[in-house]
C-alpha cells in the first residue's frame, strides 16, 4: 500500500525561500534608487523651465534680470515696466525636490553657483547676472 503524500517537503520549502530571496535582493535596490532618480529628473526641468522664464524675462526687458525680492517673485507677477509683461510662471513658482524642508523648498536666495548656501531656500540666484542653480549638496556633489 502506497500513501499519498499531501503536502511539500522541507527541502522543497527551503528552495523556494532561496530562490525568492535571491529574486529580492536583486529588485530591491532598483525600486530604491527609483525616487532618487525621479527627484533628479523633476529637479533638471524645473531648473531648466526656470532658467528658461528668466530668459525670456532679460529678453523682454533689454536685456536687465529679475530682481530678488524676499516676499515675491517678479516672474510670477505682471512686471513694473510699461506695458506690464508677464507672468512669466503660471501657478505656484517651481520647487525643488531635495529641499529640506517643503514649505520654504521654493524660496529664492542670492547666491554665486559654487555650492549650496546653508540656508532652506530651494535655489540660489545671481541678482546681476540672472544665473540660477539649485540650492542642494546633491545637485553640486556632482
Amino acid at each position: 500500500m502506497r500513501h499519498c503524500r499531501s503536502g511539500f517537503t522541507l527541502i522543497e520549502v527551503l528552495i523556494v525561500v532561496v530562490i525568492m530571496a535571491v529574486l529580492a535582493a536583486t529588485i530591491i535596490p532598483q525600486f530604491s534608487s527609483s525616487t532618487s532618480d525621479a527627484k533628479r529628473s523633476a529637479l533638471d526641468f524645473n531648473t531648466h523651465s526656470l532658467r528658461a522664464q528668466i530668459e525670456l524675462y532679460k529678453i523682454d526687458h533689454n536685456g536687465a534680470v529679475p530682481p530678488l525680492n524676499a516676499t515675491t517673485h517678479e516672474l510670477e507677477g505682471l512686471t513694473q515696466a510699461a506695458g506690464g509683461f508677464g507672468p512669466y510662471i503660471i501657478g505656484d513658482f517651481p520647487k525643488n525636490p531635495f529641499a529640506g524642508d517643503a514649505s520654504q523648498g521654493d524660496w529664492v536666495v542670492e547666491g554665486t553657483g559654487a555650492g549650496a548656501v546653508g540656508t532652506t531656500a530651494g535655489w540660489q540666484y545671481n541678482s546681476t547676472t540672472g544665473e540660477f542653480w539649485p540650492n542642494n549638496p546633491e545637485y553640486w556633489a556632482e
